[in-house]
């Protein structure tokens, strides 16, 4: 820890600014990232005496030397503080897994509009956006039930400017067909006013306002389009009696409960839109240091709501720590609506909203718990077989490396962890295999071990498990003599007959004999779900691979496109199919895309 007169200078000399701190341990890793409005006043909290709770104390006191840096604003250091933390994942944070992005429902701002699933909220204004949802299929369901009462376009523009007959969706009757002109432009914007309603959660009123049109197509006699009216409010009310969870005209609603036991928070957020719930999804905290339901609410929110839309309403299960941490996100979102948080105990609908996510986080963490107790007795099970020993049994880390390729081209290597009693995707890596023989595994092998393992200050893993049998663990035998490693941790695992689970051979570097465990030996069982999920892991890079190089392919081929501009637009839109759904206004808003340029790409593509 710092000494106490280094520690005053110190204090007396941070800054009364805004900013991000790093607390470093005598090893030189960073253990634990903050963000204050004031550093001096923040970091000299963490050491006034009696005032921290034990488990800050234990972090305090691994304190060696504390780095800062200063941010215009709050909301800067919030930001800040935020990438670093997933970047570095110091053990100290609070980190929720799932990177994953969420999917939005756009009505474009297009001369006629269109309805788009996406899954990036864009803060220029090119549309409406509507989300997050919970899961693809929430999106999809409203995508279906917007096009069967409102019969909204998603066709790409291309498609739209060139039809001379209605598409399958207009043939249906799940599209109103504007491209051929089968609907009025303003009966069509119309369609799309009431579809923006019901995606606002205005379902009832948007019923009443139906109803008064069906009315008036009735008494002008036009009871064709009166049936459509009638339709439209039969098919809408089916759907609100079907919700059982339907708050009337509610707004965009989240729901956080948070549950622990013991060290472990499970933090559940359920999504309302437009009047109907939608679903929800489980977070697990990373670590179980310095935390209690207020900061894991305040460490979830930062990290959740920084990537997705802030709803109207929050309901919360406990109180923020920070109670200006919304403020800030909002802030950083450059959100001006004002956002409603009610905190339990409370009434109604929403505590049945709140009840149903408090159970779930509570189902979710009882099934995690679970799936740990599972990971310990095979863990158990395997140290006693290949004696092992372990300071305790969530100590135990396995690293095991698979290699795949296209027929012998674009050889790629995976490496997946096992640590925790669990996989840990985050340390997931994959590597390049080249000046290799095309199809030599294990000249493979020794190129990725070797990448691997001959870094500064590398982790050594209990076993380090190769997908392969006596040749692959002799290639790796070979590194680890050279990097002067314990060759004891290298096991391969060889594939039985058919490449059935359970007739797997282990094969030792060592000398040890090979070993046959069985069919129902759960050592193996835990040996093989790692293999399998470095295949499952090897098998999408390369499938990734393939449809980059195919999306290269493509776009290389379109005139006036070379290697820069093509990754320019690959990196902009994503994918190929991204930059084929684009605009020729959104190509061309491309800095080195011309109009002409934007053109073309968009003929060629179409």
């Amino acid at each position: 820890m710092l000494n106490n007169s280094n520690l005053r200078v110190f204090l007396s000399n941070l800054p009364d600014l805004p900013g991000i701190y790093k607390y470093i341990d005598s090893s030189g890793n960073v253990i634990y990232i903050g963000k204050a409005k004031n550093l001096k006043k923040r970091v000299s909290s963490y050491f006034i005496k009696n005032s921290n709770s034990p488990r800050i104390s234990v972090m305090v006191s691994k304190i060696a030397s504390v780095e800062f840096t200063i941010t215009n604003s709050e909301v800067d250091a919030l930001i800040l503080e935020n990438n670093l933390i997933k970047s570095i994942q110091p053990r100290y944070n609070i980190l929720f897994r799932d990177d994953k992005s969420y999917p939005y429902l756009k009505i474009s701002s297009h001369e006629w509009p269109r309805l788009i699933f996406c899954r990036v909220y864009k803060e220029k204004i090119d549309g409406q956006y509507f989300g997050p949802f919970p899961d693809s299929w929430a999106a999809r369901e409203t995508i279906r039930i917007l096009q069967n009462i409102f019969h909204i376009r998603n066709c790409n523009d291309f498609m739209f400017s060139n039809r001379s007959r209605p598409c399958l969706l207009g043939q249906i009757g799940r599209c109103s067909a504007p491209c051929v002109g089968l609907i009025s432009k303003n009966n069509y914007l119309k369609d799309v006013d009431d579809a923006i309603l019901f995606l606002k959660g205005k379902s009832n009123s948007l019923i009443k306002k139906i109803k008064e049109k069906m009315n008036q197509a009735s008494l002008d006699l036009n009871f064709e389009q009166a049936s459509v009216f009638r339709d439209q409010v039969v098919a809408l009310s089916k759907i609100l009696n079907k919700q059982t969870m339907e708050s009337v005209d509610t707004e965009d609603t989240d729901i956080i409960s948070i549950v622990s036991e013991g060290n472990k928070y499970c933090v559940n957020i359920s999504m309302v839109r437009y009047g109907k719930h939608l679903g929800d999804r489980s977070f697990f905290s990373e670590n179980e240091y310095l935390i209690n339901a207020e900061t894991v609410l305040d460490a979830f929110a930062s990290q959740f709501y920084l990537n997705n839309q802030l709803p109207n309403v929050l309901i919360c299960s406990h109180n923020f720590a920070d109670r200006n941490t919304i403020k800030i996100i909002k802030k950083s979102c450059k959100e001006r609506k004002k956002i409603k948080i009610i905190v339990s105990p409370i009434k109604g609908i929403r505590y049945s909203w709140l009840k149903q996510a408090t159970d779930n986080a509570m189902l979710a963490l009882q099934k995690k718990f679970d799936n740990i107790n599972l990971y310990i007795n095979r863990i158990n099970k395997l140290t006693d077989i290949l004696k092992i020993k372990l300071d305790s049994v969530s100590s135990l880390r396995i690293e095991c490396f698979d290699i795949s390729h296209l027929q012998g081209e674009a050889t790629r290597a995976s490496c997946v962890v096992f640590e925790n009693c669990g996989m840990n995707s985050a340390l997931y890596r994959r590597f390049i295999i080249d000046k290799i023989k095309p199809g030599d595994d294990c000249a493979a092998i020794e190129q990725v071990l070797y990448k691997r393992f001959s870094q500064k200050n590398i982790k050594i893993p209990q076993i380090v498990l190769i997908d392969g049998g006596r040749g692959q663990i002799e290639a790796s035998k070979k590194v680890f003599n050279h990097l002067k490693l314990d060759i004891s941790v290298l096991i391969g695992i060889s594939k039985g007959e058919n490449r059935k689970t359970g007739l797997e051979t282990l094969v030792f570097a060592d000398g040890r004999d090979d070993l046959i465990l069985g069919l129902e030996s759960e050592a193996l069982m835990l040996l093989a779900h790692v293999r399998d999920e470095a295949h499952r892991f090897a098998i999408n890079g390369m499938r990734n691979v393939s449809a980059k190089s195919r999306a290269y392919s493509k776009v290389m081929d379109i005139k006036g496109v070379g290697k820069k501009r093509c990754a320019i637009l690959l990196k902009h839109f994503g994918s190929l199919s991204g930059i084929a759904s684009a605009t020729i206004e959104d190509i061309s808003s491309i800095n080195g895309i011309s109009s002409s340029l934007a053109c073309t790409i968009y003929e060629s593509l179409h």
